[in-house]
């Protein structure tokens, strides 16, 4: 598929051969968006791992030091309910809400957080909401006793990270709107993560390539902490 002139424009500020430094990196995506919007700018991770091994499962949250600029919708399903609206939720409540989910197929929502003690009944929703990457975890900081907590470091940047079946990580760690140095805070709080991940069980090279890029915009190799 060919692109077009303004991909090709962006494509040639990129020097191919070149690995950039990690502040390299997070001002030349600023210049290489093309689009019109405030696009999001991703990172993407190729791991040497293998996630049919349980213990290279990478899973988890971290928190961005500025938020990647999106702002999720909440529901909370307690029985603490104005604890998760004063803490910010956008819904709350308890069964009401499921039978609203199963019934009505609503799903006006970004991300579920959860007492534990409602979990039996979010399990029978597990077929519906499992595929949909919705079920609360307590790895993810989803499933938690302290329901204002979990809310509030939601609404404040916390984002989940997942490998996929191939060894990828992928996230949104900003928008093009952001001053370059909080790029740079945001893109070194996720790269020291990943290297903090790396499974006991890994020999050689655990980052095989790391990519950086915004929404329709080419690719950009960098490096970092001697990596």
């Amino acid at each position: 598929m060919k692109k077009g002139k303004k991909y090709q424009e962006a494509l040639a500020k990129i020097d191919a051969s070149k690995v950039y430094s990690l502040e390299e990196a997070c001002a030349l995506v600023k210049e290489t968006s093309t689009v019109k919007f405030d696009a999001t700018i991703d990172v993407s991770f190729r791991l040497n791992v293998d996630p049919k091994q349980a213990d290279q499962q990478l899973r988890g949250t971290l928190t961005l030091p500025h938020g990647n600029g999106k702002t999720k919708k909440i529901l909370a399903i307690t029985h603490k309910v104005d604890e998760a609206l004063e803490a910010g939720a956008d819904f709350a409540g308890g069964k009401e809400m499921l039978e609203k989910i199963q019934k009505e197929n609503w799903f006006d929502f970004d991300v579920i957080v959860a007492t534990p003690d409602m979990m039996g009944e979010l399990g029978k929703l597990g077929r519906l909401l499992g595929p949909k990457g919705l079920m609360p975890n307590p790895k993810t900081g989803t499933v938690s006793p302290d329901i204002a907590k979990a809310v509030k470091e939601i609404k404040a940047g916390r984002i989940e990270y997942r490998v996929d079946k191939e060894g990828n990580i992928h996230l949104s760690i900003a928008r093009v709107s952001f001053p370059v140095e909080k790029i740079v805070d945001n893109l070194s709080s996720v790269c020291d993560t990943i290297l903090k991940i790396r499974p006991a069980a890994v020999k050689g090279q655990y980052i095989k390539n790391v990519v950086i890029h915004t929404t329709m915009g080419p690719s950009i190799k960098f490096t970092f902490n001697g990596r």
